[in-house]
């Protein structure tokens, strides 16, 4: 596995700080709509033009705001969001990867449907396996597919160690895969095994549970 950590997380907890603050937050919230200058903010939030003034030097401090002079009358400012400004303050890490791998234990039914959903959210290539393969992907994940116009991939389930390299990116998506293999894997899922209930609504949970955590790892990992 190459992990890259966020690189700055000094310069994100201090912006974390300044929103701390919520007139400093009610400043940002404005911003993401629009420019404005500082009489604007100060008319929006009800604030004096000191504490207003006090609030954006200290937004301006931590890279989250900058000013420009009106080109109509160039004793007025405005103030906008920087580029930057809210890049990474969501908590989490950037990971890299050439190929994720998802597993469980039997390969037939949430690493198949991860594997597929994975396609269809990154261009890195994805593969499953499993740490006792079925003989056969489980019929609940196939009409799971279907019911989502999902093409899961072709062949029987697979053995975890015929399909595993060294430098996969492995995501258990069952307990039971997670606790055998241990620190194996990079991520884990605790996500609930539908072939047990065997009915259209778990297999349905799983499937969105899968989504919903694929659609946001997916942004963040890279192949580079």
């Amino acid at each position: 596995m190459n992990v890259e950590r966020n690189s700055d997380p000094e310069g994100r907890a201090a912006r974390h700080a300044a929103l701390g603050d919520p007139s400093r937050l009610r400043i940002v919230d404005l911003l993401t709509l629009g420019d404005l200058s500082p009489s604007e903010i100060r008319a929006s939030l009800g604030l004096p033009s000191n504490l207003v003034a006090h609030h954006l030097n200290v937004l301006e401090s931590v890279g989250m705001v900058e000013r420009s002079r009106s080109e109509a009358d160039r004793r007025r400012s405005y103030v906008r969001l920087t580029e930057a400004a809210l890049t990474g303050l969501t908590p989490g890490r950037t990971e890299r990867a050439r190929r994720v791998v998802f597993v469980c234990t039997a390969n037939s039914a949430r690493s198949q449907l991860a594997a597929a959903l994975w396609a269809t959210h990154s261009s890195i290539p994805a593969a499953s396996g499993g740490t006792h393969p079925a003989d056969r992907i489980a019929p609940g994940a196939v009409a799971t597919a279907e019911r989502h116009a999902l093409t899961l991939p072709a062949g029987a389930p697979q053995r975890l160690d015929a399909v595993l390299t060294g430098s996969d990116f492995v995501i258990t998506v069952c307990d039971t895969a997670h606790e055998e293999i241990g620190v194996t894997g990079d991520l884990h899922w605790s996500i609930p095994d539908p072939v047990r209930a065997g009915t259209d609504d778990a297999f349905d949970s799983a499937y969105i549970e899968l989504e919903r955590r694929i659609s946001e790892l997916a942004p963040r990992l890279t192949d580079h």
